[in-house]
């Protein structure tokens, strides 16, 4: 019986053979053409591990094709091939990527990251990388395409670290090192908060505090302006680093924050779904603000039952000003309201800022920096923005309106017509200004700054302002029937 098996089956085996040669041919082939095609290969592991995947599915197939005598070692070979690829697809214990990736987060923002060993020389704005196999180079601030904003901020390299003469480490951290520049329109607070602020939140807040900020284009008095949200965000201290001597070593660099959006996170896109509301939250806890909901008192005698609303007040001489501020302050009063008025700027004090808008429920102002407090306003909140005349309806949405429902606010526009506008006090009533903003809107963003923000200051109308502060009135959770 065992002769009479093997010759009948020799035919058999040697077409099994052939079939195995011929597909393991295919294989190379396909590789080949995979190689020779492909848009980018990531390393060659990945390479690799494609062709070791083939293998071992025609291994798998010879197996299926002839269950007998040999069987049991053609599919230990398989085995031992689908092994191998699981034991490269695990990242080895202390093993660093290949390479940094640098990429861009959105179209306001680059990226770059690196782990291994890393030498940072902040005076040269250089990091050493042994993982490294090029040169990158980026801007680590989120306004890549404005060359105005980026001619104030300094480049920094990642590079090879050099294996003989490599710069000798001075000071060892456990943390994550991350690059970030306040250079570019930092000092303007909504900036302060759109482009460093924020970015650096979405980039941080993974680590867990164990993340070490080093600030390229360093303003001292604007670091200790926000220094609370910063200790927030890390365990480490804040350095000064083109003014720093020392080589830094780390494990893991990141240079350059993560933008998003305006004044917001998107929760989308972190890692474990973290948002605005979760970076409102540390700056409640950065500032110690007591109020995470405008909930009024309980006690109703108390002045706290009364809706409290703050008009953001401007000098006229930088433009958007209310004209009749106290008329304002008046008229809402009579509502009911605990009227407060507030001048925010770069040399207020932050935390006392904070303080004050997170004790109000509605906020009013002009489009402009001033409405950028709106991030300390408690959720539930009313933010008012009076849009001056000139059909900027696009800027008030882009910079304001949109932000709100991540800040969980409330969101109304009073939008300032011809008869309220001090421009038409300076020109006459033909004139483009008055007739076709859109005409100066094609002589570009310094015309259109120039004319609708810096000149025009407004007057609203007591009436259509009134609606608009009852309308907010009833959005609030204050005793809607008192």
């Amino acid at each position: 019986m065992k002769t009479r098996s093997s010759a009948r089956g020799e035919p058999r085996r040697l077409g099994n053979v052939a079939l195995l040669a011929l597909m393991l041919c295919s294989v190379v082939a396909l590789s080949l053409v995979r190689r020779r095609f492909a848009p980018i290969v990531t390393s060659a592991g990945d390479a690799i591990k494609s062709e070791n995947e083939a293998v071992a599915a025609v291994s798998k197939e010879a197996v299926n094709i002839d269950a007998g005598e040999g069987a049991d070692e053609t599919a230990a070979e398989a085995a031992a091939v689908e092994e191998k690829d699981k034991e490269e697809a695990q990242p080895k214990p202390g093993a660093a990527a290949a390479k940094p990736v640098c990429y861009e987060t959105s179209r306001r923002s680059d990226t770059c990251e690196a782990a291994g060993d890393v030498r940072l020389m902040g005076n040269s704005q250089t990091v050493y990388v042994d993982t490294l196999d090029r040169e990158w180079k980026t801007k680590p601030y989120c306004r890549k395409h404005d060359t105005f904003a980026l001619s104030h901020v300094k480049e920094w390299t990642l590079k090879p670290l050099p294996s003989g003469a490599a710069p000798q480490c001075t000071v060892n951290s456990s943390a994550t090192a991350f690059v970030l520049s306040t250079g570019g329109f930092t000092g303007n607070p909504f900036h302060d908060y759109t482009d460093v602020l924020i970015p650096a939140f979405i980039t941080a807040h993974p680590f867990g505090g164990e993340v070490q900020f080093l600030v390229s284009s360093y303003k001292s008095w604007w670091v200790n302006r926000y220094i609370q949200i910063f200790q927030q965000m890390s365990r480490h201290e804040v350095v000064d680093i083109d003014a720093d001597d020392e080589v830094r070593c780390y494990r893991n660099v990141v240079v350059g924050p993560t933008f998003h959006q305006e004044l917001g996170v998107d929760a989308s896109k972190t890692p474990s779904g973290y948002s605005t509301a979760d970076f409102r939250k540390m700056l409640r806890d950065a500032f110690g603000l007591e109020r995470a909901t405008a909930t009024p008192s309980g006690d109703q005698w108390d002045i706290r039952r009364r809706p409290r609303l703050l008009i953001i007040s401007r000098r006229p001489s930088r433009g958007r000003a209310f004209m009749n501020e106290r008329a304002m302050a008046d008229m809402a009063a009579s509502l009911g309201f605990d009227v407060r008025v507030g001048e925010p700027d770069a040399s207020t004090d932050t935390a006392k800022s904070a303080r004050l808008v997170n004790s109000c429920d509605v906020m009013v102002g002009v489009h402009g920096t001033g409405l950028t407090n709106m991030v300390f306003l408690p959720a539930g909140a009313v933010v008012v923005q009076v849009v001056p005349y000139g059909r900027l309806e696009w800027l008030a949405r882009n910079t304001f309106a949109e932000p709100s429902a991540g800040m969980e606010v409330h969101y109304l526009e009073y939008a300032v017509q011809l008869d309220e506008t001090t421009l038409s006090e300076q020109y006459p009533s033909d004139h483009p200004v008055l007739r076709d903003p859109m005409a100066i809107h094609k002589q570009g963003w310094n015309a259109l700054k120039t004319t609708y923000l810096d000149k025009q200051n407004v007057r609203p109308h007591l009436g259509r302002l009134k609606n608009t502060f009852l309308q907010a009135l009833k959005m609030l959770p204050h005793g809607r029937d008192d």
